[in-house]
């Protein structure tokens, strides 16, 4: 029996020399790299390959690895499986229907399959609220999932921003009057 890496596979071969480079990183991050497990799965391969390419223009690598090196869409997909109700589950998925509906109508293709530029040009449609059949504020929840999942993966708080789980040390004795205030962490 086939796993998913080998049907993505599968499907990459088949679109040959075509294969887009956004396809072909969500192709390259089929397997789980953010460490984060769904209970069951949310997501079919194509919703699972648009997550991945909204996740990597929302925050694309740099001079640090991006969205989908952190594991980003395996963080959505639990979060979409683990904690989310029913109906906003549904209310996601239909998001990601017509991200993609809008995609295959203005470019001919599914989102994943679109150049870097077109997928920017569908993503800001959505941002500004101008994608017929998306809720308003779709953009900015996946935004907001994006970050969450990223800075909260050990990519995000240890290459993108510098970790330091107790800031400076410890002193049960410090005077109160020295600092006059009590610290968060």
């Amino acid at each position: 029996m086939p796993d998913r890496r080998d049907l993505l596979a599968g499907a990459g071969l088949f679109f040959g020399a075509s294969l887009s480079p956004p396809l072909a990183r969500a192709l390259a991050a089929a397997d789980n790299q953010g460490g984060f497990t769904a209970s069951h799965a949310v997501f079919n391969d194509a919703q699972r390959a648009l997550v991945t390419a909204i996740s990597d223009r929302i925050l694309p690598a740099t001079d640090t690895p991006g969205a989908v090196a952190a594991g980003v869409p395996a963080f959505i997909e639990m979060m979409q499986a683990d904690w989310y109700s029913p109906g906003d589950r549904m209310d996601f998925l239909a998001g990601l229907a017509a991200l993609d509906d809008f995609a295959l109508k203005e470019d001919g293709k599914l989102f994943a399959a679109l150049a870097v530029e077109q997928q920017d040009k569908v993503l800001t449609t959505a941002m500004h609220g101008m994608m017929p059949g998306l809720a308003s504020g779709f953009f900015n929840h996946c935004r907001q999932l994006v970050m969450l999942g990223y800075y909260t993966s050990e990519i995000g708080c240890k290459q993108e921003r510098v970790y330091l789980p107790v800031p400076g040390r410890y002193d049960g004795a410090y005077p109160y009057a020295q600092v006059g205030r009590i610290f968060a962490s």
